[in-house]
């Protein structure tokens, strides 16, 4: 099988703030205009050092509607509350999903005792799209603590802990609407992996800590993206330093999209519908 080529090494676009909370690097859809279908959006909270603060900072009641929200927690902690009744908080090495689909109110904060505390902070989140046939189907919640993400154990050190998808067999946490893979990859230096990829899937991995050499001839560095062609069926990695890796590849989504907001839907009557049920109050109540 022949490798993925590598389409370019991204660097963190400038940070910008999510509310108050949140200092985010996206590096798509407006950092980078990259296709990922079936990932919408990446903002990426690099690792900060935070202040103590005894009003927890974050982002407040928002809706969302036609998509899934996936937050991957580094280093810190994050409680969360939508309208569905979902309440909880994330910590390093937790993943929260939450499928929005016909609309739920949601906001997340920094856990309380982590706030008054401070301390690292590294968070990752994704806006996964979801075809239109389930785009208004109930919302849901998959909590997935990082003791119950399924892992796979490699020789010398290395793991892959498996969020969504199928590695060497094992299935991942989460359960998906379309085919993708979301792994967490831990590398010791020296170690080498091979990622399984369909050629059509749309493939990036994330340098969350560390240095590696990519099929044997690209460096990527920490907080850097690599995102790759549509060819080839294996991604080759070597670590040359301890590192660890955010993997995220899947099937494009070949529908139309129209977004406003926090609403991603396929036209432009879908949002203007979206608009008008989150303001007749059909996307619940939370308080904020």
């Amino acid at each position: 099988m022949s490798n993925k080529s590598i389409n370019a090494i991204l660097n963190p676009p400038p940070a910008h703030s999510v509310g108050d909370g949140f200092y985010v690097h996206n590096f798509f859809p407006s950092g980078h205009r990259i296709k990922m279908s079936p990932f919408f959006l990446l903002d990426y909270n690099a690792k900060t050092e935070l202040a103590p603060s005894d009003v927890p900072r974050g982002v407040g009641v928002h809706p969302h509607r036609g998509f899934e929200t996936v937050t991957l927690v580094y280093h810190g902690a994050v409680a969360h509350h939508d309208s569905a009744g979902n309440a909880g908080v994330i910590y390093a090495g937790d993943v929260q999903w939450m499928t929005a689909a016909s609309g739920v109110l949601h906001k997340e904060y920094h856990e309380s005792n982590f706030s008054k505390q401070g301390g690292l902070f590294q968070v990752v989140q994704l806006w996964v799209n979801l075809p239109a046939k389930y785009k208004m189907t109930a919302p849901k919640y998959q909590s997935l603590s990082a003791s119950n993400i399924p892992k796979v154990e490699l020789p010398n050190g290395a793991s892959v802990s498996v969020v969504a998808g199928n590695f060497q067999q094992t299935q991942g946490g989460a359960s998906t609407f379309s085919p993708l893979e979301l792994y967490n990859i831990k590398l010791l230096k020296g170690n080498e992996i091979q990622l399984p990829s369909p050629s059509h899937y749309h493939t990036a991995i994330l340098v969350l800590e560390g240095a590696l050499l990519i099929n044997g001839e690209e460096r990527i560095n920490t907080n850097q993206m690599a995102y790759f062609n549509q060819d080839g069926e294996t991604i080759n990695l070597s670590a040359t330093a301890e590192s660890l890796i955010l993997y995220l590849s899947g099937e494009p989504i070949n529908e139309p999209i129209a977004q406003y907001g926090p609403f991603l839907m396929n036209n432009a009557q879908e949002i203007q519908q979206a608009i008008e049920d989150y303001n007749t109050g059909k996307f619940g109540y939370l308080e904020d």
